[in-house]
């Protein structure tokens, strides 16, 4: 018997259409994931207690359960997810269990990483950059509010619905999100390298939701200049520069960028979290208030050299296995303590 019920009943593979051959979006450790077609007009599925039509188009992850270690990590990111109803976050609209997949039907989107976007366009100003962050921290206020953490906050994971110029972005893959009720520690450590929040780090717990304002700080730095705050090719120095929040605003690169738009990264890489602005602070922040039309160009310059090698570094680093992360913390203790 499965772990969910089927949604809607009955057989994905006659309420979806997909190819193998031509539908394939993209592959993981235990998934597939394919556009799909829906068969039948007028479907519903209830999402946070709404009722949400589902549309034409859709992106089905195919699960093999034969090689996911741990099934309990695949329900908590659907239970996280049927919670959410949220125009800038991915819609999970339905599950079908099977005996050796899970069928999750998705929200399709077709506009790309953020960072790809940003470098395609052919104007981009501070403005621009303020608007990003506004919209990510709007989603991000909405999953706080329910005690959601994301905690793999990155480009890849920011995407845009569609190629339309004024495409929403939306907010995916909650392989990693956690309930923060406070009823106990999150001790996990676990993200993405450059990314993480300094508490992940230290080895003493964390209960906040302000783990995603410190990848936000780091998402608003790389988009006011193009490169990230933190860059060192081993992890334990890494780990030290961020634990240390050890950053600043080079030159030329930030000559022309606003005090609001630096003082924001500095509330934002806040080594204590709490004094970490927030979501909504952030939403309300004076450089959302006046970010103006200064000229970003040299930053997408930046930007296209750093999500080059981004790429390339991708396959070598991907999200940190628990026990790479361990052996990376482990060194960097050890040459503390010398």
């Amino acid at each position: 018997m499965g772990l969910f019920k089927k949604s809607g009943g009955g057989d994905v593979s006659k309420t979806y259409k997909w190819k193998k051959e031509t539908d394939l979006l993209g592959t993981g450790n235990f998934a597939e994931v394919f556009k799909a077609s829906l068969q039948q007009e007028g479907r519903t599925a209830n999402i946070a207690g709404v009722e949400v039509a589902i549309p034409s188009a859709v992106a089905i992850k195919v699960i093999d359960k034969s090689k996911v270690e741990d099934m309990n990590d695949i329900t908590r990111e659907i239970d996280i997810m049927k919670k959410v109803n949220h125009k800038n976050i991915i819609k999970l609209y339905e599950i079908f269990d099977e005996s050796k997949k899970m069928n999750l039907v998705m929200e399709l989107v077709t506009g790309g990483e953020l960072f790809d976007r940003i470098v395609e366009r052919g104007n981009y100003t501070e403005k621009d950059a303020a608007n990003t962050i506004y919209t990510l921290c709007n989603a991000l206020d909405h999953l706080h509010k329910m005690n959601i953490v994301h905690r793999d906050l990155k480009p890849e994971n920011i995407l845009y619905a569609s190629s339309d110029p004024d495409a929403e972005i939306k907010v995916a893959d909650f392989g990693l999100a956690r309930v923060a009720d406070g009823s106990e520690m999150m001790k996990t450590a676990c993200g993405t390298p450059g990314y993480v929040a300094p508490e992940i780090l230290n080895n003493k717990g964390y209960d906040s939701p302000a783990v995603d304002l410190w990848s936000t700080g780091v998402i608003l730095y790389i988009l006011l200049c193009g490169f990230p705050p933190f860059y060192e090719e081993e992890l334990p120095a890494l780990f030290d520069s961020i634990l240390k929040a050890r950053y600043d605003f080079p030159s030329p690169w930030w000559d022309n960028i606003s005090k609001d738009a630096k003082d924001l990264v500095g509330k934002l890489l806040t080594i204590d979290p709490k004094k970490r602005i927030t979501a909504e602070q952030t939403m309300s922040d004076d450089f959302m208030k006046n970010a103006s039309n200064v000229d970003l160009s040299a930053a997408q310059k930046a930007l296209k050299k750093y999500n080059a090698n981004r790429r390339l570094r991708k396959a070598a680093l991907g999200i940190i296995a628990n026990q790479r992360l361990e052996k990376a913390l482990a060194e960097l203790r050890l040459g503390a303590a010398k």
